[in-house]
């Protein structure tokens, strides 16, 4: 519901970011923590980019190890701090690396051998276990769907995370300590303050600008004056850039397409490294609840608010994973995702093998000191790139600072509860409080003691995942949310096997409620989700779960009702 506003009230603060994705996140956080006025502007959610649509992955940077081990190491090291500070939000992945059978194939795993032995010194960085070599029938044990004559495989692990709760907690901590969080808000201009002279301050790299940003659902406007500004809006950098009036060829991306396909269930305990048909590695694993394989990587040049899979691109990662796994294809495909990395731009290259490394511009070579775009980077190296840029913005406005992320828990990180005993003392299922501690740590008490207040939020909204009323709720005041698919990016509600079909009309009631919106907007947002994830899966689905999707959509249209543009 839009309310067209006057003149929007300027606001000073020493640093404007944009973009709510894990780097834009990071650096708040971490300016935030020096004592720094931050602001953030999100045109969508947080996590609406990569940031929430990756493989979910902490990993130790294994591809650099043979041609940048500093980065191995790097990687490795940070892997551990993310650990240290969000101990409840990450989850080992032991994965399996299977080698066929042949000469070729007996050669290979005497490479890949002598490869992760060199690994293996920067595992404990990250408290992963060593390698180990294993043979045919020792890999037949650790998991019977393998298939194919195989000479033997290596075992090597890696961390799991979610990374749209990754990129939630980084910014609800810096609004904790004193930033200001604005999402599904659109910056429309970067402009010099007119009390700028274009020079900055002798010795500083800082200026005087003006951001301006409407909210896209209330349509006020948002003014705020900076001395510094972020452009972390990843693949949409050039974008931003153009703003400010910056030239979009330093700040060049190769947008990178990478699509994930999620099943219902656990197929194995372990990830599986397996060959697509053009000699790619790809993977199946297990990832929170559910199975994921991918991942793609093609040039896109599509519309970077709307990424989603084809049919083609999945068939290409079930071919592949079904050539060492065959169960992959009597699995039932619950969704699908995509995003689009923000590669550092090289012509000529292969997609695979492009640079997945950071890179900080100074805009000051273009004339506007104080301006700087974050491009490249990744999830796993989210928190060293944020500190390289808060590095280089605290060198002019809190020389005295030091970064403090590697150390500062993030919220839920200082200790993490015993699910059980929660579900004891709160009278909520098990399995509700382990998930609900998984996702909050420490602060899950926070949620259930909700419960002695309003008994009723001790139902059960979604209950694939499952998700109580109180956390939708948690979501929507103390987390940012502001529709349904944002509660689902925090919750994970809907993403299970039912695609929301059994939960997402009760969450637009609650949405509704809480906002102050009316019953019908509340229902509104629950039809959208439901579309949007039908979309999602559709590419992945066979004839008799097409079947069921229609008589599923029949019975949407039922409760919610349809739109004419709707398909």
């Amino acid at each position: 519901m839009r309310e067209h506003q006057g003149p929007a009230p300027e606001q000073a603060f020493d640093v404007a970011v944009i973009g709510g994705g894990v780097n834009g996140t990071g650096v708040a956080r971490d300016l935030s923590l020096r004592g720094l006025k931050v602001i953030l502007f999100e045109r969508n959610d947080l996590a609406f980019g990569a940031s929430g649509n990756s493989s979910g992955m902490i990993h130790g940077g294994v591809r650099y190890l043979t041609s940048n081990p500093r980065v191995t190491e790097q990687s490795c090291r940070d892997s551990g701090y993310i650990q240290q500070i969000a101990p409840h939000l990450l989850f080992r992945i032991p994965f399996l690396f299977p080698v066929k059978s042949g000469l070729k194939g007996r050669i290979a795993i005497e490479l890949i051998d002598a490869f992760f032995r060199a690994y293996d010194q920067f595992q404990p960085l990250k408290r992963g276990e060593p390698h180990t070599r294993l043979s045919p029938s020792e890999l037949a044990v650790l998991e019977p769907g393998l298939t194919g004559s195989l000479v033997g495989g290596i075992t090597f692990d890696e961390w799991g995370v979610d990374g749209a709760r990754l990129c939630v907690l980084n910014a609800v901590d810096a609004k904790e300590r004193g930033a200001t969080i604005h999402v599904h808000t659109a910056v429309e201009a970067v402009e010099r303050s007119e009390d700028d002279d274009g020079r900055g301050r002798p010795g500083q790299n800082v200026g005087s600008y003006v951001v301006r940003a409407r909210d896209l659902l209330t349509d006020r406007a948002v003014l705020a004056r900076a001395r510094v500004v972020v452009n972390a809006t990843g693949a949409w950098g050039p974008i931003t850039a153009a703003l400010g009036n910056l030239p979009a060829a330093r700040v060049r991306v190769r947008p990178g397409k990478g699509i994930h396909v999620a099943f219902d269930r656990r197929l194995s305990n372990y990830g599986i490294v397996c060959e697509a048909i053009d000699g790619r590695q790809i993977f199946v694993m297990p990832w929170q609840n559910m199975t994921v394989i991918g991942t793609t990587d093609d040039d896109y040049f599509g519309d970077l608010n709307d990424v989603t899979a084809t049919s083609e691109e999945v068939r290409y990662l079930v071919q592949g994973v079904a050539r060492v796994f065959p169960a992959i294809r009597e699995a039932r495909a619950i969704g699908t995702w995509a995003g689009v990395r923000p590669t550092l731009y090289e012509f000529g290259r292969n997609e695979d093998a492009l640079s997945r490394e950071h890179l900080v511009v100074d805009h000051a070579h273009d004339g506007a000191p104080g301006i700087y775009s974050m491009i490249g980077g990744k999830l796993a190296s989210y928190r060293i790139f944020a500190q390289e840029m808060s590095d280089r913005i605290a060198q002019d406005l809190a020389p005295s600072s030091v970064c403090t992320t590697h150390e500062k828990p993030l919220p839920g990180g200082d200790r993490v509860p015993d699910a059980l005993a929660l579900s004891e003392q709160s009278g909520v299922t098990p399995v509700a409080a382990r998930r609900l501690v998984y996702r909050h740590g420490s602060r899950s008490a926070r949620i259930l003691a909700r419960l002695a207040k309003s008994p009723r939020e001790r139902a059960i909204v979604c209950a694939c995942e499952p998700v109580l009323e109180a956390e939708v709720r948690h979501a929507l005041a103390s987390e940012m949310a502001r529709s349904v698919e944002d509660v689902a990016r925090r919750t994970r509600l809907g993403l299970g096997a039912c695609g929301g079909m059994r939960c997402a009309a009760r969450c637009g009631q609650i949405v509704a409620e809480e906002l102050g919106l009316p019953p019908s907007h509340g229902a509104k947002m629950a039809r959208a989700f439901l579309v949007r994830h039908a979309r999602s899966r559709i590419v992945a689905m066979g004839p008799e779960q097409a079947r069921q999707e229609a008589l599923a959509f029949a019975a949407m249209r039922a409760t919610l009702g349809t739109r004419e543009d709707e398909p």
